[in-house]
């Protein structure tokens, strides 16, 4: 459809994936779907395309294999209007301190790729002179902690990325939006006993992106807004104190 926006989503195999995708899908979007393995995502999309019958493509794409980023971009059959990066990788702690290839993966999962895909499309948008991106990111990278320290670090490390990116091309034409949903129910989390004010729901998270990059309601969102109060106490303790403390 001429004039019809387009939307790159970047990890369809994810609830929140889905949930982006089929916000913008109900806004009369077309939608490019990525996922590492597009067999597993592809129900995904047959599910977005028949309960919107928006127009609905899936691309193969290795968010870690970096040196074929810029090509993938390259052979879209159109620059999208907005792309919105839900991949991540929360991994395993434990295992992350003793071994450093697991470590290395949740770091690069949760930064290097991301961050060098999104820089790319950045330097296309500003060519163009506008677009939205919107990276998501966590809490977890607003303060290191015992609990999570590999991921949050990544995490960190995104939105320092997404800051400095939004602060470049603030006068581009080109959105940069950080995206910090806290605790998200999905099927990852099913199992998990989730305090319920501080837990959002994807829909609740696809709709807060959507607002943010059609409607500029905010550079970082907290989805569920008291985690900007609870993160701004837990970085505020003094550090010989936090050492003390086991979160």
């Amino acid at each position: 459809m001429a004039g019809q926006k387009v939307l790159l989503l970047v990890g369809a195999t994810s609830d929140i994936g889905h949930a982006v995708a089929m916000r913008y899908a109900r806004e009369d979007w077309r939608i490019l779907l990525t996922a590492r393995d597009p067999a597993r995502a592809q129900r995904n999309a047959d599910d977005l395309a028949a309960r919107t019958g928006a127009d609905v493509t899936m691309f193969s794409l290795d968010i870690l294999a970096l040196d074929t980023l810029a090509t993938f971009v390259d052979a879209l059959p159109v620059l999208p209007d907005t792309v919105v990066c839900v991949v991540g990788e929360l991994g395993d702690q434990t295992r992350a301190q003793a071994d450093p290839e697991h470590a290395g993966l949740v770091m690069a999962t949760n930064y290097v790729g991301p961050s060098l895909l999104l820089g790319i499309l950045a330097e296309r948008f500003a060519q163009r002179g506008h677009g939205s991106i919107a990276g998501v990111s966590s809490v977890a990278g607003d303060r290191g902690r015992s609990s999570n320290y590999v991921y949050g670090s990544a995490k960190a490390g995104f939105s320092s990325f997404l800051s400095g990116l939004r602060n470049r091309l603030a006068r581009s034409g080109v959105r940069v939006v950080t995206v910090k949903p806290g605790f998200v129910r999905t099927r990852m989390t099913r199992s998990m006993k989730l305090p319920p004010i501080l837990t959002a729901n994807p829909s609740e998270v696809a709709g807060a992106i959507y607002e943010a990059t059609e409607r500029a309601t905010a550079d970082i969102i907290y989805v569920r807004r008291i985690w900007r109060l609870v993160m701004a106490v837990i970085c505020t303790i003094p550090e010989p104190v936090f050492k003390r403390l086991r979160l």
